[in-house]
């Protein structure tokens, strides 16, 4: 604990205390009032805490030190309240400290790995990290975009910066974060989400070249497992044979309580894949894809060719979009909670990084036929074009053709305007050309003008 003595003579200030060896020291504040004392008195307690438990200064500790005068900070390096000379922390440095406590999965560590290698390339690995700007952190936004770096990895990178430079912060390392107001944006790419339909995937299977690969492909398309994290750890004794379901362990989720494990059915498209797989197997074996394990054997590039020889073009994210349709067919038949559930997230992660559109969903709203026709409107697919117009039996005269020859309409459905009794009226719409509100135009034989409405 430290205390406040006043000189009664001279009218200084100084608060004394005892360092971590016991030696008793002063700090001097000069004249100043009581509340800066025991201000001052309450910073040096919380200092001398940090020191003997060998910890960082808080974020609001680091910010006040920093804003210290000139005088005052060499007061306190004297009495071994601060460090004299404290290392340059550089961007490299803070970057190798960050990577080290990160408790990550080897894949996310390999992600981390293309944000750092791009911060170093734009700040300088040398440079201190207590002379980084918001400029500096606007450069760095800017070469990524120049690189022709997708939004999604943009926003992802630009998350990643940000909580690299937040930590120092509250590590002490430095008082403000630069990177703090840049907008990360989504990181959810629509244009590399692809539905991959089951014909496909049937041309596919054709063309594999033995029982492991269409298991890959089956267990991927059909089942929604991650690949390969998944497949390496599945093993026979996870398949029930009764039941028809598979217990998959989930590196990926195994952090989230309750996420490690879950249960999959297997389909019935998926299940002579699995049963000739196990009678395929090395007696003995454990695992159902036992070279899959430490390595992924480039599966990427494999399988590249496979959807070539199928006469397929080759969709991005070959494997996660196999999992994404295969959640996308069972939502059409399943509760989304039991789908995702199945799959192991959450189903607003579903709705944000695998739900695709499907064309049938559309068909099934639309119909699959020819436009319906109802009274008083003749809609032509070869031509596609609305006209309204008042029967020859009204008119007293002959059918009024449109102005692109079409046959007649049905009669109009407008038969007044105002109060006035109308000659025939005509209206004509481009389906084909616009989406603006109907055009009618109403034309009269009692000399009254021409008038547009809308309806």
């Amino acid at each position: 604990m430290a205390s406040i003595s006043t000189d009664k003579k001279t009218g200084c200030v100084r608060v004394y205390f005892n360092d971590l060896q016991g030696r008793r020291k002063g700090l001097r504040l000069g004249k100043t009032s009581k509340k800066h004392a025991q201000s001052m008195k309450l910073r040096v307690e919380e200092i001398l805490q940090n020191q003997q438990f060998n910890r960082a200064h808080s974020s609001e500790l680091a910010h006040w030190i920093h804003g210290l005068p000139p005088a005052m900070s060499t007061r306190m390096v004297g009495v071994g309240l601060l460090s004299a000379s404290p290392p340059t922390m550089t961007v490299e440095l803070l970057i190798e400290k960050f990577l080290a406590a990160a408790d990550v999965k080897p894949a996310t560590r390999a992600a981390y790995r293309q944000t750092t290698q791009s911060l170093i390339k734009s700040l300088g690995s040398t440079k201190s990290i207590s002379q980084l700007t918001v400029t500096d952190a606007d450069t760095w936004r800017a070469s990524c975009v120049a690189e022709g770096l997708a939004k999604a990895t943009i926003a992802k990178r630009t998350n990643v910066a940000k909580t690299i430079f937040k930590k120092a912060v509250k590590l002490g390392l430095l008082t403000d974060n630069p990177f703090e107001d840049l907008k990360v944006g989504s990181q959810v790419n629509p244009d590399r989400s692809v539905y991959v339909s089951r014909a496909v995937i049937g041309d596919v299977l054709e063309q594999c070249p033995n029982i492991h690969w269409r298991a890959i492909v089956g267990l991927t398309r059909y089942a929604g497992l991650r690949c390969p994290s998944e497949l390496q750890q599945l093993k026979w004794s996870d398949v029930n044979w009764t039941t028809k379901l598979l217990t998959v362990r989930s590196p990926k989720t195994a952090h989230h309580a309750g996420h490690a494990v879950r249960m999959v059915p297997v389909s019935e498209g998926l299940q002579p894949i699995i049963f000739e797989l196990f009678e395929m197997a090395t007696e003995g074996d454990v695992l159902l894809f036992p070279k899959l394990v430490g390595s992924s054997g480039n599966l990427r590039t494999s399988f590249h060719k496979i959807i070539e020889r199928a006469g397929h073009k080759p969709w991005p994210r070959l494997f996660q979009n196999l999992r994404g349709s295969c959640e996308t067919d069972w939502v059409d038949h399943y509760p989304s909670h039991q789908v995702a559930s199945w799959l192991g997230h959450s189903p607003s992660i579903a709705a944000r990084h695998y739900l695709k559109h499907k064309d049938l969903h559309v068909q099934a709203a639309t119909g699959t036929g020819d436009w319906i026709q109802t009274t008083g409107v003749n809609v032509r697919a070869e031509s596609p074009t609305i006209v309204f117009q008042k029967s020859g039996a009204e008119c007293g005269a002959s059918m009024v053709q449109n102005a692109v020859q079409h046959p007649a309409a049905p009669a109009c459905m407008f038969s007044h305007f105002g109060t006035q009794p109308l000659s025939p009226c005509k209206v004509v719409r481009s389906l084909a050309t616009t989406h603006k509100p109907l055009q009618v135009a109403f034309m009269g034989d009692t000399g009254l003008e021409p008038v547009t409405s809308r309806v």
